[in-house]
């Protein structure tokens, strides 16, 4: 049985650090289930403590991932045009991960802000490099901690 925990928290820990990269995928909880895993029943006695932490993290984290983009567009001057503008973007970049995501998103704002918000070209360039920066900086966070995670759950299965 803790062969199959294992195999599970190392699951988790790899599809939370895809899934903090990839939109849809809610990246850094996956990655705590894995924890989660361990700490019920694996091979090693996790302290509570090292559970509570990690929760707290990604608790903080996937709140500030919400934020980030949206408070680095305002700062810029951009819309909620920009902000809808980048989520479209960057879906519709998933087809050529990653490049296709950041360029998708920065153009997403881009184009939105000028065609939704009629801002001129300067302006729109402002705000999608200010909503590049969010997107960024909160996808670096999870990716950073979905990451920190999984070696966790690396060193608690096997060390």
């Amino acid at each position: 049985m803790e062969t199959w925990i294992i195999v599970l928290a190392i699951l988790a820990g790899i599809v939370g650090a895809v899934g903090s990269v990839l939109p849809g995928l809610p990246g850094t909880p996956v990655s705590w289930v894995g924890l989660l895993l361990l700490y019920l029943w694996g091979p090693v006695d996790m302290p509570l403590k090292t559970l509570i932490v990690w929760g707290v993290v990604v608790a903080v984290v996937s709140v500030v991932d919400y934020i980030v983009p949206m408070y680095f567009t305002k700062l810029t001057g951009g819309s909620k045009y920009a902000e809808r503008g980048a989520l479209v973007g960057l879906v519709a970049g998933i087809i050529l991960t990653p490049i296709g995501m950041i360029l998708g998103s920065f153009l997403g704002a881009f184009l939105f802000e000028m065609y939704y918000a009629r801002k001129d070209a300067g302006q729109a360039l402002k705000v999608a490099f200010g909503s590049f920066l969010g997107f960024i900086t909160g996808t670096g966070l999870k990716t950073i901690a979905s990451v920190l995670i999984f070696i966790k759950i690396i060193d608690f299965s096997f060390f």
